[in-house]
């Protein structure tokens, strides 16, 4: 069994397809550390959402599914946009772990440079579980709430997540 384990994502917003992944990596590991990626972004199209409130939503998310929390590390991590110290930034910002598990190439890639082990993630429904669509369903008025968690819908709606992704669509077409 894996010591800890190391999944990174922007969450914007965590859905379930995250949900699953999580589940699944913590069949294999003892802990598991949660990356926010981008954490210094909020307010724009691709990253609507703040750290923090990505945090709330992933926590929430996991302990509404009763999820063991006390096995989870949730770190937010700004970006460095210099990719061959990326990993050992993050690596300051992160308790140590065993393995990554990641599809994303370039993600993949560094941290097997840096000499971790990979693990590729199980999509789940991949078709419907894309932060991407979601927000692109919040900006059209389409159901997006069964992608994501019940909390985090409640939680979203709550921030007025929709209607910050709407009027940022706005100020962009501006």
């Amino acid at each position: 069994m894996v010591k800890r384990g190391l999944f990174t994502g922007r969450f914007q917003p965590f859905h379930n397809g995250h949900l699953s992944a999580v589940k699944d990596i913590l069949k294999e590991t003892e802990e598991l550390v949660i990356v926010i990626g981008s954490a210094q972004y909020s307010h724009n199209l691709s990253n609507p959402f703040t750290a923090g409130e990505r945090l709330t939503m992933i926590r929430m998310a996991l302990q509404d599914d009763g999820t063991d929390c006390s096995r989870i590390w949730i770190v937010p991590v700004p970006d460095v946009h210099l990719h061959m110290t990326w990993v050992s930034a993050l690596e300051g910002y992160t308790p140590s772990f065993d393995t990554v598990y990641s599809n994303e190439p370039l993600t993949r890639r560094l941290f097997i440079e840096a000499g971790y082990k990979v693990k590729a993630i199980r999509f789940y429904e991949r078709e419907h579980y894309s932060s991407t669509k979601i927000r692109k369903k919040m900006l059209e008025g389409a159901n997006w709430e069964t992608l994501v968690p019940p909390s985090v819908s409640g939680f979203i709606k709550k921030i007025g997540g929709v209607e910050r992704l709407q009027d940022l669509a706005k100020s962009d077409k501006a």
